[in-house]
C-alpha cells in the first residue's frame, strides 16, 4: 500500500524493484544465454514493452534505469542493439501474430542480432529512392542490389531490409520491408574503415538472395509506412532523451552466449566510449583542475541546459507518441541528440587541452576522450542526417512549402529512365 505523503519517485522506486530481483536471481555461474533467457522472462531485457509484449509496462525510459542498476550491481546488462532498438517495436506494430512469436522473443533473449539494410549509395539521403530490388517466385521473394552503412552487419543474423517489390508505382508505394535472413548464399558483406580506425559500418551485396514471403513485415508494397515507425523507434531511442551507452553484443557471433555471465560482466561494454556523458566531464574537470575556469563552467552548463531540454522533449515524443503524433518531436530530438554529442566529446577536449590530441593507448583514459572527438561528426549522419532532420521538421511542423521533387507521382521505372536518359 501506497501512504499519501509517499513521495517516492516512480524511478526510485523502479531501481528499487531491478535491485531487489537481482539480490535473488543474479548467479554469476550461468551462461550468457541462461541468463539473458532469466532477464527476458522477467521482462527486464524491454521494461517499457507492454506485459503482453514481454515486457512490464514501465515508461518509456524504463530501459535506462534498468541497465544502470545492472552496472552498479556488477550483473551482466541485458542485451540491446537494434533488434531491441528498432526491430522488435516494428514488428509488434505491424506484424503478424506469427511474425511476433517467431522473430521478437529472440530478440529479447539475446539470441540474434540485428542491422538495418536502408542506406544505398545511389540513393543519398533520398531513402525512398532505393532500387534493390525483391521480385516474388512463389513463397519467396528474390533479392538483388545493394545497401551500404549498416552498422554491425557482419556480426548480425537478421537484417531489416528494405527493397523495391515495385517499379510500376511512385517510388513511396512499391517499397516493402522483410525480416531478411544474412546467413545465406547470394550476401556478401565488406566492413568499411572509418577515421576512428573501427569498422562498425559495412556494405553488402545481394546476389539471387532469398526472403520467405512469410517474413514480409506489414504487407507488400507498405514498405514506407512500416518504415516510417521503424525510423520513429531509432530516432526516439537514439534522440536526447535515449540511453546512448553501450551493449553487449546479441546473437551467436557476437561470441557471448556460451560464455560465463559473471566474466562476460566484467567486460567493457562495446560502443560504451563514443560518447562522452556529463558526470564524466565533471569528474574529468575536477580532476583536471578546471572547475574554477569560467569558459569549461560555461560550456558545462550549457550542455546541462541543453541535455535537460532533450529529455524534456522526449517526455514530450513519449506523451504525443501515446496520442498518436510525436513524430517530429522524434526529428527535434536526433537534432538535440547530435549537438549533446558533439558539444560532450568537444568539451572533453577543452578540458583536456593538449592532451586531447592523444590517442590510445598514450591519452587520457586510454584515449577515450579522443575517441569520442573523433567519432562525433557521425551524430550529423547515422539515424537521418541533420539536413533530413530539419526538412521534415519545416515542412510537417511549421508548415512551411514542401521540395518539389521532380518525378512526384510518376511511376518509379519511368521516373529512373527518364534520370538514366540525362546522364552523359
Amino acid at each position: 500500500m501506497t501512504l499519501a505523503n509517499d513521495t517516492t519517485s516512480p524511478a526510485e522506486t523502479l531501481r528499487a524493484d531491478v535491485r531487489a530481483w537481482l539480490e535473488q536471481h543474479w548467479d554469476a555461474d550461468l551462461s550468457v544465454d541462461d541468463w539473458w533467457r532469466v532477464v527476458a522472462q522477467a521482462g527486464w531485457t524491454a521494461p517499457h514493452f507492454t506485459i503482453e509484449q514481454g515486457g512490464r509496462g514501465a515508461h518509456r525510459t524504463a530501459g535506462n534505469v534498468v541497465r544502470a542498476v545492472f552496472a552498479e550491481f556488477g550483473a551482466l546488462l541485458p542485451p540491446g542493439g537494434l533488434g531491441l532498438l528498432m526491430a522488435a517495436p516494428t514488428i509488434l506494430a505491424h506484424g503478424t501474430d506469427d511474425q511476433i512469436a517467431r522473430l521478437v522473443p529472440p530478440i529479447l533473449e539475446g539470441h540474434v542480432n540485428w542491422c538495418q539494410l536502408f542506406s544505398e549509395p545511389g540513393a543519398g539521403s533520398d531513402l525512398a529512392g532505393l532500387t534493390t530490388r525483391a521480385e516474388r517466385d512463389g513463397d519467396r521473394f528474390v533479392v538483388n542490389g545493394q545497401k551500404v552503412w549498416s552498422s554491425m552487419a557482419r556480426d548480425s543474423d537478421y537484417g531489416m531490409l528494405l527493397a523495391r517489390t515495385d517499379f510500376s508505382v511512385p517510388k513511396h508505394h512499391g517499397i516493402s520491408w522483410f525480416a531478411f535472413p544474412l546467413d545465406q548464399p547470394g550476401v556478401t558483406i565488406r566492413p568499411l574503415r572509418e577515421m576512428t580506425g573501427d569498422a562498425v559500418f559495412n556494405e553488402v551485396f545481394f546476389d539471387n538472395a532469398v526472403c520467405d514471403a512469410d517474413d514480409l513485415i506489414g504487407g507488400e508494397g507498405n514498405g514506407w509506412a512500416v518504415t516510417q515507425t521503424t525510423l520513429y523507434f531509432e530516432r526516439t531511442g537514439i534522440g536526447a532523451g535515449g540511453s546512448h551507452a553501450g551493449f553487449p553484443v546479441p546473437g551467436p557471433k557476437g561470441g557471448m552466449l556460451g560464455r560465463r555471465a559473471g566474466d562476460a560482466a566484467r567486460d567493457p561494454v562495446p560502443g560504451g566510449s563514443l560518447i562522452v556523458t556529463l558526470p564524466e566531464l565533471i569528474a574529468l574537470a575536477r580532476a583536471r583542475g578546471r572547475t574554477t575556469d569560467p569558459h569549461i563552467r560555461q560550456k558545462i552548463a550549457r550542455l546541462y541546459a541543453v541535455s535537460k531540454l532533450g529529455q524534456w522533449n522526449a517526455q514530450r515524443a513519449k506523451a504525443e507518441g501515446a496520442r498518436g503524433g510525436g513524430q517530429a518531436i522524434a526529428n527535434l530530438g536526433k537534432i538535440a541528440q547530435t549537438r549533446i554529442v558533439k558539444q560532450s566529446a568537444q568539451l572533453g577536449a577543452d578540458i583536456l587541452g593538449a592532451d586531447a590530441t592523444l590517442a590510445a593507448p598514450d591519452g587520457v583514459d586510454d584515449g577515450r576522450f579522443t575517441g569520442a572527438l573523433v567519432f562525433s561528426p557521425a551524430s550529423s549522419i547515422y539515424g537521418g542526417t541533420d539536413e533530413i532532420q530539419r526538412n521534415i521538421i519545416a515542412e510537417r511542423t511549421l508548415g512551411l512549402p514542401r521540395e518539389q521533387l521532380p518525378g512526384k507521382g510518376e511511376p518509379y521505372a519511368d521516373v529512373l529512365r527518364t534520370v538514366k536518359s540525362r546522364e552523359p
